[in-house]
This record gives structure tokens, sequence and C-alpha cells, in this order.
């Protein structure tokens, strides 16, 4: 035992002196840009250049992914964040991309066609870079590109970058003191390391364990440079065991006698860690009494396989539209429970109202499992024609399951263009449409199933068998390498009315909007336990407890921006959808933002939240 908690401790030790020398890189790079790790990334171009910096180099779609249309500014947190998504390009990465063009394993590529193909495909160079890449003498000769040299000097010139940053980094020894306006935690080797501190534009989905198992050592809850906070206020919650609470949300003998609608819809785990889904709206003729539930979506179980996703929590807000979209109401949103579904039960008057799924990642995130093989998706049979496997063909069979999102065993235009969209970022016309009613199985110009296998397999033909396409199209929609759905949560709605009949229809499929999160602090203010923060009248913190789910918000009434230091290292039993035990958010003036999301980690067992939140 001694042994095996000596290189848990090793191995502990290791992990956190590379993260520390990860977040002095970070540090190296931003400060080679900016004056201060306070001051905001606030273009493009400085985005371009702190990237740069940290041995990246960042096409324009990377940039984009990160800078939207409602993107102001990136503290330095968010650079963190990117840093652990974009990894630098290895050789060995650029030398298979090279490897792709030069089929005969030259080692070379004729200007000619360098210059057509940087000019014409993916991100397209102008005429003067590529000429600028075609005269650099270290990597040319004779009207070719020895892509060897040129790779080793990409990597000697991404290190450098690192290297020049690090250097000045060192020799100032006033920015090598300067903290990262977050709490900082110091290691016995003398490394500081900072708390991430994840931003409300971009949250960590990483599952982690909150409290520290019997026996290792804890630290204390307030951290050791706790003076160097102003106020703080602690909240702790003992929940017990969850028992699955049955709430009659509905009379099973007048349900008989409501108008129902229903649609299903998918939870989506992007590369990023996001999470995007199917956004509906809802019509109600007239006023009436209506019962709104969520769950999972039970899908065809194979013995041996587990079903992650029907442990993933789920819920809805219900917002009033108004004259325009952008003016939403919150109504309420489903927090009585029976079992794994979730539901609301209450009077709506006439009009549209907006239903948004919800999910708060603490569950449904990125995991690494151990996979043996990748799994077999066509084969050839005797007549030497391609055939789907039974694997493949039962995982199809669940996917058309999830994407008939009106449940009549077709897919319309709509239903297929949502799949199109999450699979191959395209939409399907009206005209493409026709040609696949004339390929493919349909009934009343809908897709059967058969004509969903047969249109898979006519895409596995295209390839001459290759499945590389048609992975593309699975790991999209959330499956592994062993046809098991991981990243995926597909769910089902229920609408119940007593006097009319309510009609439901799927209009986007995307990533949370900040009307989601904005009815999301709104439900917790107006339902959960206030706070005020000793020492801090202006912050107040609201926490709201639900079945199975922790909601904590930070509301700032001050006129100046602050930084909160959150911790939950006293905690038992818990997950947070932070990813980390201690953290910091920075909450703009006049505003309020999620804390964080916590539930059981073990649903069969007590648990505890345990939460100071800090005025930095």
């Amino acid at each position: 035992q001694k042994v095996t908690c000596s290189e848990s401790s090793q191995a502990k030790k290791s992990q956190r002196a590379e993260e520390a020398i990860f977040y002095m890189n970070c540090r190296a790079a931003y400060l080679t840009v900016l004056k201060s790790s306070l001051e905001n990334i606030k273009s493009k171009e400085q985005l371009v250049l702190v990237l740069q910096q940290a041995g990246r180099n960042p096409s324009q779609k990377t940039i984009n992914k990160y800078w939207t249309s409602q993107t102001t500014t990136l503290n330095f947190d968010d650079f963190c964040t990117i840093l652990k998504k974009e990894k630098p390009a290895t050789k060995t990465e650029l030398l298979e991309a090279f490897g792709k063009i030069d089929t005969d394993n030259t080692g070379y590529i004729l200007h000619d066609e360098l210059h057509k193909i940087l000019t014409t495909r993916g991100e397209k160079m102008t005429q003067d870079e590529v000429s600028a890449i075609i005269k650099q003498a270290d990597f040319n000769c004779s009207g070719k590109l020895d892509y060897n040299k040129f790779c080793d000097l990409y990597m000697t010139t991404s290190d450098q970058c690192c290297k020049t940053a690090r250097e000045k980094l060192e020799v100032d020894s006033r920015l090598r003191q300067q903290q990262f306006g977050s709490q900082t935690e110091t290691f016995s080797e003398g490394i500081t390391l900072p708390v991430s501190k994840p931003s409300p534009r971009i949250s960590r989905k990483v599952d982690h364990k909150l409290a520290p198992t019997k026996g290792d050592s804890r630290t204390p809850s307030r951290p050791s440079s706790a003076q160097s906070c102003k106020a703080s206020i602690s909240t702790t919650i003992s929940m017990g065991a969850c028992s699955n609470r049955n709430t009659k949300l509905i009379e099973p003998d007048t349900m008989k006698e409501w108008q129902c609608a229903q649609s299903k819809g998918c939870f989506y785990l992007e590369e990023d860690g996001e999470i995007i889904s199917h956004k509906y709206r809802l019509h109600l003729p007239q006023r009436s009494t209506v019962c709104i539930t969520i769950k999972p979506l039970n899908v065809r179980q194979v013995e041996g396989k587990s079903c992650h996703w029907l442990s993933v929590d789920t819920a809805l807000y219900i917002l009033k539209e108004n004259e325009t979209q952008e003016n939403l109401q919150l109504v309420s949103f489903t927090e009585q429970q029976n079992k794994e579904m979730f539901g609301w039960k209450g009077e709506l008057g006439s009009g549209v109202y907006w239903l948004l799924p919800f999910t708060t990642g603490c569950r449904l995130k990125k995991i690494k499992t151990q996979i043996t093989g990748e799994a077999k998706l066509v084969y050839r049979g005797e007549d030497g024609e391609l055939v789907l496997t039974k694997e493949f063909r039962a995982a199809l069979l669940d996917i058309f399951e999830t994407i008939d999102l009106d449940g009549n065993g077709l897919l319309s235009l709509e239903e297929y263009n949502f799949f199109e969209l999450r699979t191959s970022g395209e939409k399907c016309d009206e005209e493409a449409w026709a040609v696949c009613k004339e390929n493919f199985d349909m009934k009343k110009n809908e897709l059967t199933r058969q004509g969903f296998m047969d249109l898979n397999l006519m895409e596995a033909n295209d390839r001459e068998g290759d499945p590389s396409d048609l992975w593309v199209t699975l790991l999209s929609l959330g499956y592994n390498k062993a046809l098991e759905m991981t990243e995926a949560c597909p769910f089902v709605i229920d609408i119940y009315a007593e006097k009319c009949k309510p009609r439901i229809k799927a209009i986007y499929l995307e990533a949370g909007s900040w009307q989601l999160n904005r009815a999301i602090c709104k439900s917790v203010v107006n339902k959960g336990e206030a706070k005020v923060m000793d020492g801090s009248e202006n912050i107040i913190i609201y926490t709201y407890k639900a079945g199975r789910r922790i909601t904590s918000v930070i509301e700032n009434k001050s006129d100046n921006k602050v930084i909160i230091h959150v911790n939950n290292e006293q905690s038992k039993n818990c997950l947070s959808n932070r990813g980390l035990a201690v953290f910091a958010v920075e909450v703009a003036p006049k505003s309020m933002m999620v804390s964080q999301h916590v539930m059981p980690l073990n649903e069969q067992e007590e648990w505890l939240y345990n939460c100071v939140h800090s005025l930095l």
C-alpha cells in the first residue's frame, strides 16, 4: 500500500509539474503580446499573435471558431483553454499531410503542384504568400520543395517562438512575479501554478471527483494565499442517496383525455467539449393546462453494451415568444422528477413558446475509453458486392430512431437535413431530395429505414469499401470506434394539453444560446437560496437544488468586474461541470453568471456539496 501511495503521489506531482510548465508557457506567450495577464485580447489579430508566440500556427477557420461575431474580448484563461484544445502540429503529422500529396514518396513536391494546391484548396493563399515560400532557399531547389527540410524548419521556428517568450519572461523579474488575476498554489518544487479560470464563453467539461479520497492530504478550504480574498461566503448542502422521486405529473386517467405532441432530439458533444442540441418552437392555439416532459431516449439496448446516455441529466426551459425572438420571457422549467424523466405542469396562454433543452455537462463529457479494435462496417459478400455488417446496421437503426424526430418511422427532408448539418455541415435541397426519391425507398416523399440503409451502402460503394466517410458520420453523431454512443444523448419531449392540440417543431440544432444561459440564471435566482457575501453587499450567491442537481449563480451588482474564487475541496461524492475542485470566474459589472452545476458521482450514496465563494 505504501508503494502504491508513493507511486500515486509521484504521479500527481508529475502531473502538477506538467500543468505548471504548461501555464508558464501560456503566460510567457501572452505577455509577449500584452502588458499584463489581466489585460484582455481585443482583436482577432492579437489572438493570432499570442497563438503564434505559443508555437501554434492557427488557420482562419480556427480563429473564427474562438472569435465569433459575438466576441468582443478574450481573457488569459480563455487563451489557456484554447491552447489546451489546439495542440501544436507534430513533425509526423506534417509529413503525413505532405505524404498525401507526394504519392510517389520522393520527399519533394514540384513548385507548380504546390502553387496549385495552396491557391485553390482549403484556406487559399495569395500569389505573394506562395512566392515567399518558394523563394526560401533553406528548403527549395531545382523547382521543388524539400518538405522534410521545410518540416524541420517549421518545428525549429515554432520551438524558437516558445523559447524566446520564456526567456523574456525569465529576464523580466517584475513579470515573473505577476500573478494571473486568479488564485495561485505554490508547490514544494517552487513552481507556481495558476488555478485555471473558465470564462462564460469557454467552460470545461472534464470529469473530476471534487473531494480527495480518504487518506489523501487535504488542503484547507481557504487557500494558503487567502489573505488576498476580500470577502467570502460558504454554502453547505447535504444530500441523501437519490431515490428517483416519483412525482405524478399527470394522473393516468386524465392523461388519456389530453391531446399530445411529441418530438425527439439529441445532445451532441463537440470536440471542444461544447454541447449542442435541437431547439423547439411550441404553438398552443388556446389557453390550456399543459404538462411538458423530457427524458433520455431509450433506443435499442445491446446485451453487454452500456447505455451511457441514460444517466445523462436533462431539462427543458420554457420561454414565451413576444414580438421578436430576441425578447423571450422565462415561464418555467422542468424541475419535477419521475425517475429519469423531468417535467413541468401548469397553465399556458395561447401563443408561441420556445423549448430549450439543457444538460449540465456533468455526465455528458469527453471520456477516454480503451478500445481494443475498430468495428467493421462493411464487407464483401460471396458475390463480391459490399454488404453492411450486422453491427453497423444496428447502429444505423439507432441513428434513424434518433433523427426521426416526429417518430413516424420516416425521415422528412427537414429531419434529414438536421442529420446532414450535423454530419457534413451542408443541407440537401429539394432537387437533391428528388434524386434521392429516384434511387432510394421513400413513402409520401419521406425516406424509409431501408432507404436510409441503402443510402449509407451507396456511400460505402462510392469509396469502394473505404469506411472513412462512414466513420466521419458516426463520430459526429457521438459514436466511438467500437460503435458505442458515448458522446451523445438522444432525448424525447412530450407535451400534453388539456384543451387544445399542441404543435412542436424543431427549428435549430446549435449550442446553448445567451437566452438559455439567461433563463438558467433567472430560474436559480427565482427558486434558489440567496446569500450576500460577507464584507461585500454587491456580491450575491444563489444556490438552487433540484433532485440530483445543484446549480449556483453569482450576481455582481457593482460597477466593476470582479474575480470570484470557487473552492469545492470539502465536497464529497460530487461532480462539477467545471471539472475542477478549485477555479476562479470573472463576473462583469451589473451582471450574473452560472458559477457551476454539481451532481452526485454515485447516485446510490449520500453526497455533500460544500462550496466557498471568495472575492479576490
